[in-house]
């Protein structure tokens, strides 16, 4: 086996590493040692033809005929293809580096099979050409950068939920689950519910001009036309309105959904793109109560998933499928990150459920109230990780790919 990189040049100060965290609906990227990434890039591509467009001005441009895909499947990378072109605009046009000069760390999912882990050893050498590269848990990070080597690390995302142990820096494959019960399926409990209510999600990009009008009353605007939108442009628009309101507006119950108590507590009024406004008061609860009770609420004019299992209950799972003697400190470690897990209340609710699941446990739960560290927690443990001193024996460098071939990041990435 190759020595590994000496430090002078793959670790410490002299050449910051590149770290990369890839998500369902943002991938972060910057340099290890800093405290928030650089640059935070949609994960989708628009296509027209054979022009690709990355970015947020040339993704939400309208164009005619322009569809809007994205490369990630379960939230792993599955096209690289357009994975690269993603990266290359964020580390050239953004953090105006050249990977060829850079180790670079890359997290992922636990679940991230081996076929895909060494496809992506092959990206970074062979097509990014860099000289020393890392392939990291992202749990692993996330548990890091709340400086715990212990930890049960329940990530809910926009695309994912996902719940994993981490024990002594290690994660526990056969304790992981994870679910699409997460925050796109609450925009869509939201989404069925502006339709119920007659309510009609224009864009942003529509908006010529809006007049205020009072709340409930109809919205005063005049709209731009466009010719030969897609269907995936125009609904990865409205879906940006969804972010908002639930960003916004939506709440959770720290306990199980009750419509009485939900219409007890305040509302809180929303504007829309096109100026029409209205105060949501027991909405708010009800379309995210399907992240505890998926089957209990289904999207609306959809078959409810017999399989779909709530965060609360993925926790539970994950708990009891670790050695009995690992459960008091899982429980009593427990880091919430992932941007739907900044939903009001949310905290409160997991502490609930898990209460009544473990009693007798002390359960603590760790959520960072900074949204930035909930959000990127991920990329700040990769990127302390990829910045200590004692991590430059970690790099695999170019030659010892070369020698050994993809198959290394099964050996040195654990």
């Amino acid at each position: 086996m190759a020595n590994p990189p000496p430090a002078a040049i793959y670790g410490g100060d002299e050449i910051s590493a590149l770290v990369v965290n890839p998500g369902s609906s943002w991938t972060r990227f910057g340099y290890a040692g800093e405290d928030t990434p650089k640059a935070v890039i949609p994960s989708y591509y628009g296509k027209v033809g054979d022009d690709i467009f990355v970015g947020d001005n040339d993704l939400h441009s309208p164009r005619p005929g322009m569809e809007i895909l994205s490369p990630m499947s379960d939230g792993c990378v599955d096209d690289w293809d357009h994975t690269v072109k993603i990266w290359d605009y964020a580390l050239s046009k953004r953090l105006y580096s050249d990977p060829k000069e850079h180790p670079l760390l890359i997290t992922e999912r636990s679940w991230n099979p081996a076929k895909a882990r060494e496809r992506t050893a092959e990206v970074a050498f062979e097509e990014m050409g860099v000289p020393a590269f890392y392939l990291a848990k992202e749990s692993v990070c996330s548990a890091f950068a709340c400086g715990k080597p212990t930890a049960l690390v329940v990530d809910v995302g926009s695309a994912v939920a996902s719940v994993t142990p981490v024990i002594d820096g290690l994660v526990l494959k056969k304790a992981t689950f994870h679910s699409n019960i997460a925050g796109d399926h609450i925009s869509a409990h939201i989404n069925a519910l502006f339709k119920s209510e007659g309510i009609t999600v224009t864009p942003h990009f529509m908006i010529s001009k809006k007049v205020p009008v009072e709340p409930g009353q109809p919205a005063q605007v005049t709209l731009k036309s466009f010719e030969g939108l897609t269907s995936s442009f125009i609904e990865f628009e409205k879906e940006r309105v969804l972010n908002e309101f639930k960003e916004s507006t939506s709440g959770v119950l720290e306990f199980p959904y009750n419509e009485v108590v939900a219409h007890t507590r305040p509302g809180r009024p929303f504007e829309f793109p096109d100026g029409y406004n209205l105060s949501f008061g027991a909405e708010r609860y009800s379309t995210t109560e399907a992240l505890f009770q998926p089957q209990a609420y289904p999207i609306p004019e959809t078959t409810a998933d017999a399989t779909a299992q709530g965060i609360a209950e993925l926790i539970s799972l994950s708990v009891n499928a670790c050695d009995v003697d690992a459960r008091a400190n899982l429980v009593n470690n427990i880091v919430l990150i992932g941007g739907t897990s900044l939903l009001q209340g949310f905290t409160e609710r997991i502490n609930t459920e898990l209460s009544q699941a473990f009693p007798g446990m002390k359960i603590r739960i760790q959520a960072p109230g900074n949204a930035s560290e909930r959000k990127y927690s991920g990329w700040i443990g990769g990127s302390i990780l990829a910045s200590l001193g004692t991590f430059h024996q970690m790099w695999v460098g170019k030659k010892e790919y070369e020698e050994v071939g993809a198959v290394i990041v099964e050996k040195r990435c654990k």
